[in-house]
């Protein structure tokens, strides 16, 4: 093997382990977002295996149902709990406004502002 084939190989194994780093990277960061995922579920989920009430459908309904009554009113998670009379403990407005990020998501809010959201018009 002279100097040429050795300096070739040698940069074939470099290139190989910067790949596996940003694999091993990548990976890395999804079992993070895994772990913190399981964590929310855990929190949500009843304790005793049963399926959780139908009060996601409800809070979603309550949640469109203030948009639709003050359509040009921007409201903070924790300003809608409020007007809903919802807990306002940390965990439930981060639930809310992850429900806020998906009917964003979906169209029918808007974000004016970091942390506000409004009907869409």
């Amino acid at each position: 093997m002279n100097v040429i084939e050795l300096l070739a190989d040698l940069q074939a194994q470099h290139d190989e382990i910067h790949h596996l780093t940003a694999a091993l990277t990548e990976t890395e960061a999804r079992l993070a977002n895994l772990v913190t995922t399981r964590k929310v579920i855990a929190e949500l989920a009843p304790a005793s295996g049963q399926p959780a009430p139908p009060e996601t459908n409800t809070a979603y309904q309550a949640i469109v149902n203030t948009f639709n009554q003050h359509p040009d009113q921007e409201f903070r998670a924790r300003e809608l709990h409020e007007h809903l009379g919802m807990p306002t403990d940390e965990a439930s407005v981060n639930i809310t406004r992850s429900r806020l990020g998906r009917l964003t998501r979906q169209g029918f809010l808007t974000q004016p502002g970091r942390g506000r959201y409004q009907k869409r018009t």
